[in-house]
C-alpha cells in the first residue's frame, strides 16, 4: 500500500505542475500541496518532488535569487497522460478548482518580489523586482530609499498588488519619452 501511496503522491505533484502551467518554486509546491490543501503531507511532498526530479519527470527551469523553479517535463506529462486516473476524481476536481482560483496569486508571489532593509542612516532601502521565467535576471528592478519602516512596509504591499501597472507606466514613459 505504501508503494501505491508513493505513486499517487508523484502523480498529484505532476498534475499540479501540469495544471498550474508555470514553473513553481519548491516552497510554492509544498505550500499548495501541504499547507493550503492537505493533498499530501510535507515529507511525502518533498520526497515525491525529489524522486520526480531524479527520474526526469520534473526539471529545474531557472534559478533566480537562489530559488530553483520546477516544471513538468515531457516525460512527466506522458506519464501523467497514462496514469492520471490513479488520482481520485474528486481530488483532480479539487486541484483544478484550486488552481483556477489561485493561479494569479502564485504568479504574483513568484514574479513580483519586494523586500526592504534598514540603512546605516536610519532610512530604508526598498528592493522591488519583476522576475521573468525566460531569463536569469529580473525583467524589471528598482531600488528606492524611504524615510520610515512603515513607508517601506506599505510600499512592499502596494508593489505586490500593482507591480504590473507600475512597470507599464515606467516602460511607457521611457519608450514614449522621445515622442513627446
Amino acid at each position: 500500500m505504501e508503494f501505491q501511496d508513493s505513486i499517487v503522491s508523484k502523480l498529484i505533484l505532476l498534475y499540479v505542475l501540469d495544471k498550474m502551467e508555470m514553473p513553481l518554486t519548491e516552497s510554492s509546491i509544498v505550500d499548495i500541496c501541504t499547507n493550503q490543501n492537505q493533498w499530501l503531507n510535507y515529507m511525502k511532498c518533498k520526497d515525491a518532488l525529489f524522486q520526480l526530479l531524479e527520474s526526469n519527470f520534473v526539471y529545474v527551469t531557472s534559478v533566480q535569487d537562489n530559488e530553483e523553479r520546477y516544471t513538468i517535463s515531457s516525460e512527466g506529462r506522458s506519464c501523467l497522460d497514462h496514469f492520471y486516473n490513479k488520482i481520485p476524481f474528486d481530488l483532480r476536481s479539487d486541484i483544478v478548482e484550486y488552481i483556477k482560483n489561485n493561479r494569479m496569486q502564485f504568479k504574483k508571489s513568484q514574479e513580483y518580489v519586494a523586500d526592504y532593509a534598514k540603512n546605516n542612516d536610519g532610512t530604508y532601502l526598498l528592493m522591488l523586482k519583476i522576475r521573468s521565467d525566460n531569463v536569469n535576471y529580473p525583467m524589471f528592478e528598482i531600488k528606492i530609499a524611504t524615510s520610515s519602516r512603515q513607508t517601506a512596509i506599505d510600499a512592499v504591499k502596494k508593489w505586490r498588488e500593482n507591480a504590473h501597472l507600475i512597470y507599464e507606466q515606467v516602460y511607457e514613459s521611457l519608450i514614449n519619452f522621445d515622442e513627446e
